[in-house]
């Protein structure tokens, strides 16, 4: 078995405990006491189960707290994936797409759908994006999904006059009392 990553001797227990206290991160802090229960001399598989993580854990912690003092022990949001589309492709590629808009001929649409772009950034630039982030994408640069009103074909704008109903209104004014009443 290796030896254990040795932590940092400007610390100690006790300054390890103080700056639990002053901690506002209830991450920090756990990871703070654990760290502090390894500089108190106790035992790296006892200090794991004192912070309710494993060895392999514990030992992360050690490596952040050495590369960055308390602060590195502050739990930060992961950075997630690397985007599939850069902010070139995102800019100039489908901005582009969607403000000249597709070509019958060429494209074989009237306008875009997102299964469409997603088929054609696939086919021209080969990034494979799915449908759900192309549509996070886009709204990111400030793309809204527009859908027309449902009409139908034969409909006679001129008859619809004839058939809206015109409705008394539902409040009357209601008759003034007499002093008398």
């Amino acid at each position: 078995m290796a030896a254990p990553v040795p932590l940092r001797s400007d610390f100690d227990a006790e300054g390890l405990r103080a700056l639990a206290k002053c901690a506002r991160d209830p991450a920090q802090t756990r990871r703070l006491l654990t760290l502090s229960a390894i500089y108190a001399g106790g035992s790296r598989s006892a200090a794991a189960a004192l912070g309710g993580v494993g060895l392999q854990t514990v030992r992360d912690w050690v490596v952040a707290f050495n590369a960055s003092g308390p602060d590195g022990l502050i739990g930060g949001k992961a950075p997630g994936a690397r985007p599939r589309l850069n902010a070139e492709q995102q800019e100039e590629v489908l901005r582009a797409l969607v403000e000249q808009g597709p070509m019958p001929a060429a494209h074989g649409v009237v306008r875009w759908r997102l299964v469409d772009l997603a088929q054609i950034l696939f086919e021209d630039y080969s990034v494979l994006v799915s449908e759900q982030t192309l549509s996070r994408v886009l709204r990111s640069m400030g793309y809204r999904k527009l859908s027309a009103r449902a009409r139908h074909h034969a409909q006679d704008p001129d008859a619809i006059p004839v058939f809206t109903k015109l409705s008394p209104p539902a409040w009357r004014r209601s008759r003034r009392l007499s002093a008398a009443s």
